[in-house]
């Protein structure tokens, strides 16, 4: 023992310089969101982590012959991976092995059975170990592995401090042993001088040495592991979150990457993240967790991550109540635009309606327009048929001598009657076929007692014909008075007494204009 505190002491002086020169590494609030966000990104690499290592072990299995060093190398394969295939080759090699080999195994066995919670057993193995038939290289082995099997009894006793104190003495105990044969220059020297300092409560100095350790290249992911892990745990104590996130971040990685499913810092991880509000990442870490424990068939880091069901339940809990208050959002959602929809549609609906009876008022009102024109044409082509006979009666009569006779027929105006009646005969037939409402929509303009009263058999008289002029856009006088082959003054006459009978007199006639619009 005092050989090994001489040895320490250069050690510890250079750690100590060098803790009071750099106080340690300090992680900024984005450095833990980046950490977190490359830990998610390393945890759905996992199944392939988990397959490569897999793939080695069988390679290994399917050269393995029944010798226990290759049982030894078996089981050390499967160390943090799967517990109970570990310690199923460790009996193979005891059984099958002799000396020193014997001693391996049972070393080996030693540090893996507090895992599988035979305490008592591990305790036993390690007792039967002859420490002074051992080589160097052996020696070293069995304080790494008592160190290891000291410090899971010290974690698993965590309540009961009588018994964990003693357990951690125990530990400390044999990793200053194991200080004292490890080559200085080794990446395991320097971790387990900067555990010591931490264990030993020199926080400083242990910041420094395991700072240090994680900056050199050729570290294992498993040391990387443990040593973030314990640097998270002194930003903890100063109670830098930040920096904690960050550490156990990396430590989680480093597990991952190693496909180490004996872990603790991705429980711890998804722990503190729950207490921070993180849900959805608490969930995924703590179940990765739980998982992890039950497929290494670690039975104490199962109890550990037991402790972690309330805050599994608890995160999923809130996670689904999220997704339910997500979802009822998302049917409001959906239930509103639906409302919106068929509304639209309606409205849609509604209009293409409104459009389909505008189209067929359209197609009445071409027809009726097809009907008039066509009236009017023939009603051209006969007065043109009519002017040439009249025009060939005149030639005849004037040829004839007869101008006397061809005078009392212009006269007398009969000829011109009968063509003005049949003029109004087509024109109110084409014009009522347009406005079929004109008369009714005229005296509801009119005061009840100046209303039109129609004669039997007659369709238009000369007010309704004047008022029918103006609607179709022809409102001189003049012109009106030509077509209806009326003096300027009857038509103005007319026309001031139809505004005299009006309810509105000086909206009468832009009423008219508006009939049928």
């Amino acid at each position: 023992m005092t050989r090994l505190r001489l040895t320490l002491l250069p050690a510890i002086a250079i750690a100590g310089l060098a803790a009071a020169a750099m106080p340690g590494l300090a992680a900024s609030d984005s450095d833990a969101r980046e950490a977190l966000r490359r830990l998610d990104t390393e945890l759905g690499r996992r199944g392939a982590y988990i397959a490569a290592r897999q793939s080695a072990i069988d390679s290994m299995t399917a050269e393995c012959h029944d010798e226990a060093a290759q049982f030894t190398r078996l089981a050390h394969a499967y160390a943090g991976f799967n517990n109970d295939s570990a310690l199923a080759y460790l009996q193979r090699a005891e059984a099958c092995a002799t000396g020193t080999e014997m001693h391996e195994a049972r070393l080996h066995m030693a540090a893996l059975l507090p895992l599988a919670g035979l305490f008592d057993s591990a305790e036993r193995k390690l007792a039967v170990v002859d420490t002074a038939a051992l080589d160097n290289e052996r020696l070293t082995l069995y304080y790494e592995h008592a160190r290891q099997m000291y410090s899971y009894l010290a974690a698993f006793f965590e309540r009961y401090p009588r018994l964990r104190e003693l357990y951690a003495k125990r530990s400390l105990l044999m990793q200053e042993q194991l200080l004292g044969t490890l080559d200085t220059d080794t990446d395991e020297y320097l971790f387990h001088l900067g555990e010591h300092a931490y264990l030993t409560g020199n926080s400083n100095r242990a910041r420094v040495l395991l700072s240090e350790l994680l900056t050199h290249d050729t570290l294992s992911d498993i040391l990387r592991a443990r040593a973030a892990h314990h640097l998270s745990a002194i930003a903890g104590q100063s109670g830098d979150e930040n920096t904690r996130l960050y550490y156990l971040a990396e430590s989680a990685m480093a597990d991952i990457r190693s496909a180490t499913r004996e872990v603790a810092s991705l429980q711890e991880l998804g722990a503190l993240l729950f207490s921070l509000g993180d849900i959805e990442r608490a969930y995924t870490y703590l179940s990765t967790a739980l998982a992890n424990a039950v497929e290494c068939g670690a039975e104490v880091r199962m109890l550990e991550s037991a402790r972690a069901l309330p805050l599994i339940e608890s995160a999923y809990a809130t996670k689904t109540a999220e997704a339910r208050r997500r979802d009822i959002w998302i049917i409001a959602g959906m239930a509103l635009l639906v409302m919106v929809l068929i509304t639209t549609l309606l409205i849609l609906r509604r209009e293409m309606h409104r459009m389909g009876l505008l189209q067929e008022s359209l197609r009445s009102a071409n027809r009726s327009k097809e009907v008039y024109i066509s009236q009017f044409l023939t009603l051209c082509s006969v007065y043109m048929d009519k002017l040439k006979q009249f025009s060939k009666l005149v030639t005849r009569k004037i040829g004839a001598g007869q101008v006397d006779d061809l005078y009392r027929m212009a006269k007398n105006g009969k000829f011109v009657e009968e063509e003005s009646r049949e003029f109004y005969e087509v024109f109110d037939d084409a014009f009522l076929h347009i406005y079929p409402t004109f008369v009714d929509e005229v005296n509801a303009l009119l005061r009840p007692d100046s209303r039109i009263t129609l004669k039997d058999g007659e369709r238009l008289n000369t007010d309704l014909r004047i008022l029918a002029f103006m609607r179709l856009g022809i409102e001189d006088s003049s012109n009106i008075a030509q077509v209806l082959n009326y003096s300027l003054n009857t038509i103005y006459a007319y026309r001031n007494r139809l505004k005299a009978r009006a309810i509105d007199r000086d909206s009468f006639e832009s009423a008219i204009m508006r009939i049928g619009a």
